[in-house]
């Protein structure tokens, strides 16, 4: 079974775009897992005409990533035997980008399948933050000696997909912090590749404010810094050069993550 997680705070104008698009993959599982929304998104998902979509609802915010981990523990708990993880705001034209992640987790033997999001084409496009986070990204992969395989991809960014021997090797906690995960992933032998490329500005996801694009960026920059401690065997501290990176880090709740992953009953 190849179950979709599908990220979703106040999405509404995306939302039907994206489940319409997993399930042209198709997919025989979708799991919206909505968090504090207060627009119309669950009244979509509720509305959205296929027995497919079945949502997990919660009434508090679960913070960035967050809910991912809360969909793969519900995706393993179903048998799932891969996940396709889509944000419920990508909703440019991706099937066929899915399609190829899909493939590489169900037929090629890939564990954990990237999107390359920053082709040599859209280097130049960059700012100088989204500079500094593919340098901290690559930082990363080079320390897990993955950089020459998948240069500075990241489950951080843009739609990925694990298999089910991935799901069963990496506490499925760990998918919070994505890069943490492929921290984990990597000295297991799981197999790691960059399985399909589309700029980030194709994947539909919006335009954000300033302040939202930074505290994002020192999000990621502060989970690839605490993957590369966690790789040396050292407490898993977010600073570099007596600037520590939270972003949002502190506002996702393990504690309900906690109590959604305890055995029911």
């Amino acid at each position: 079974m190849l179950v979709a997680v599908v990220p979703v705070k106040n999405e509404a104008p995306s939302l039907e775009k994206v489940l319409k698009s997993l399930l042209a993959v198709p997919v025989d599982l979708v799991i919206p897992v909505l968090n504090g929304c207060n627009d119309c998104s669950e009244q979509i998902v509720r509305d959205y005409p296929s027995r497919l979509v079945k949502p997990l609802v919660f009434a508090d915010a679960l913070g960035i990533d967050i809910p991912r981990a809360v969909g793969a523990i519900q995706a393993q708990k179903l048998g799932a035997q891969a996940v396709l993880f889509v944000d419920g705001d990508m909703d440019g034209d991706i099937v066929n980008v899915l399609r190829e992640l899909v493939m590489a987790v169900t037929t090629k033997g890939v564990d954990l399948a990237l999107t390359n999001c920053y082709p040599a084409g859209e280097l130049g496009r960059l700012s100088d933050l989204a500079s500094y986070l593919l340098e901290i990204r690559l930082a990363l992969n080079r320390e897990l000696g993955l950089a020459q395989l998948i240069g500075p991809a990241s489950p951080s960014h843009g739609p990925h997909a694990v298999s089910r021997k991935f799901l069963s090797q990496i506490p499925l906690r760990e998918l919070a912090v994505p890069p943490v995960a492929l921290a984990l992933a990597a000295p297991k032998g799981l197999k790691i590749g960059v399985e399909a490329t589309i700029a980030h500005r194709h994947l539909g996801s919006p335009f954000r404010s300033p302040v939202h694009a930074r505290r994002i960026a020192e999000t990621i920059i502060g989970d690839c810094l605490e993957a590369i401690n966690l790789a040396r065997g050292l407490p898993r501290e977010r600073s570099l050069n007596g600037v520590t990176y939270l972003g949002y880090h502190t506002e996702r709740r393990f504690d309900l993550l906690e109590a959604f992953s305890l055995p029911e009953g």
